[in-house]
């Protein structure tokens, strides 16, 4: 019995080690991964688009190929700070692809569509107003806003069905926001002053 005991007691090392550099490491790297996106949000939180971007990238460079969700949820944040960051025309692309993806898979978070959705409509929005001001041609930032204001309207549609009035209403306020944009005057866009998020 001694034998037994003194064999056991000497696996244990054994054991905890194959753990350690085993499946240990990728939990290892996880926890790095929710250091590095605190940072990102404190950055977030406090207006500091720039270095929140910087931190999310770097947990989406370090997380594990298999974490798919997790990485949607970044990709997410990582263009809200980009667009907030003065990077709109890269959060824009980064948010149709991430939107395409998630519209593919039957499987993804109805939440996280929707704030995805959400997030590149109003890319869609500060796109047609730069677009507008640059002078570029209708047929060029017609697309743009008229993609906005669609998915204003499947968000405002969604969000009354399922009984968020709050959501409802300020997705109606966004469409109507759209539909004056797009029907907006040039002169009179030019008078006014730039939107903010």
């Amino acid at each position: 019995m001694r034998r037994f005991a003194l064999v056991i007691w000497l696996l244990v090392p054994v054991l905890v080690g194959a753990y350690h550099y085993g499946p240990g490491q990728r939990q290892l790297i996880l926890d790095d991964v929710a250091e590095i996106l605190a940072e990102a949000d404190r950055h977030a939180a406090a207006g500091e688009w720039a270095e929140a971007e910087e931190r999310y990238e770097a947990a989406l460079n370090l997380l594990p190929a298999e974490q798919v969700a997790e990485a949607r949820r970044i990709r997410l944040e990582r263009a809200k700070a980009q667009m907030l960051a003065q990077k709109l025309p890269a959060a824009h692309q980064d948010l149709k692809a991430l939107v395409r993806e998630l519209e593919e898979d039957s499987k993804a978070d109805r939440k996280l569509v929707a704030e995805a959705r959400a997030a590149l409509a109003n890319s869609q929005y500060y796109m047609t107003w730069l677009m507008r001001l640059e002078g570029q041609p209708k047929e060029k930032w017609e697309p743009e806003i008229e993609g906005s204001r669609q998915t204003y309207r499947l968000l405002a549609e969604q969000a009354q069905a399922d009984g968020d009035d709050d959501a409802c209403e300020k997705n109606r306020e966004d469409l109507e926001s759209a539909v004056r944009l797009a029907r907006m005057d040039l002169s009179d866009l030019q008078g006014l002053p730039l939107p903010s998020q």
